[in-house]
């Protein structure tokens, strides 16, 4: 199904004025002080409109499997970007896949179902929950920094959606891989949650 331009467009848009709100208050991107920026080691002079130009979402295709895939466009793929506060993201939902428990610490993304119906949700540092199923042309924000996740409950049909973010490089931490694959002692997780050393085991070896 193709995308509806204008509606992406306006994404856009939106991320860009959030962007620009977030640079003065939070800077979580550094102001930059010319238009652009040019990669070390690229001659400025030779700088045209390929430079501005991504084609990294030229050749997705649809996946199946028992996870939801991204695929980002950040700084790091598009140096372009660099300094100018924007990225984005295609993402796809095959029946009954999660976007597990994750984070974006440098970043607020404002999400746009192309197509399908997509449950989400978010909490904030309150501990409240906060969830909406979402339907194809309906936006949702996550705000920078704040626990959220995405599910497909259909079990037909694959959800596709779009995402643009407030930073060239919104960062991702995933919570299960965060806790259970970074290292932390197994007597720490334990305390922590108050479950029995074989329940940290089983746990761990999910991730």
């Amino acid at each position: 199904m193709a995308m509806r331009l204008p509606i992406v467009c306006g994404v856009l848009l939106l991320v860009t004025a959030l962007s620009l709100h977030n640079a003065r208050v939070h800077a979580a991107d550094p102001d930059i002080v010319t238009d652009f920026l040019v990669p070390a080691g690229m001659n400025a002079s030779s700088v045209d409109g390929s430079f501005f130009t991504s084609t990294t979402l030229r050749q997705v295709k649809l996946v199946e499997g028992t996870a939801a895939t991204v695929t980002p466009v950040n700084s790091k793929v598009f140096p372009a970007l660099e300094g100018l506060g924007v990225s984005f993201a295609m993402l796809q939902y095959p029946p009954l896949t999660l976007n597990a428990l994750h984070t974006h610490p440098r970043g607020s993304e404002l999400l746009y179902i192309v197509e399908g119906v997509l449950d989400v949700g978010l909490i904030d540092s309150t501990n409240k929950l906060f969830t909406q199923t979402l339907h194809e042309g309906d936006l949702f924000v996550f705000p920078k920094g704040l626990v959220h996740f995405q599910i497909n409950w259909d079990q037909k049909q694959t959800v596709k959606a779009v995402a643009g973010f407030s930073s060239s490089n919104p960062g991702l931490i995933r919570l299960p891989a965060n806790l259970f694959k970074s290292g932390i002692s197994d007597a720490v997780l334990q305390k922590s949650f108050g479950v029995t050393a074989d329940t940290i085991k089983a746990l761990k070896g999910l991730w």
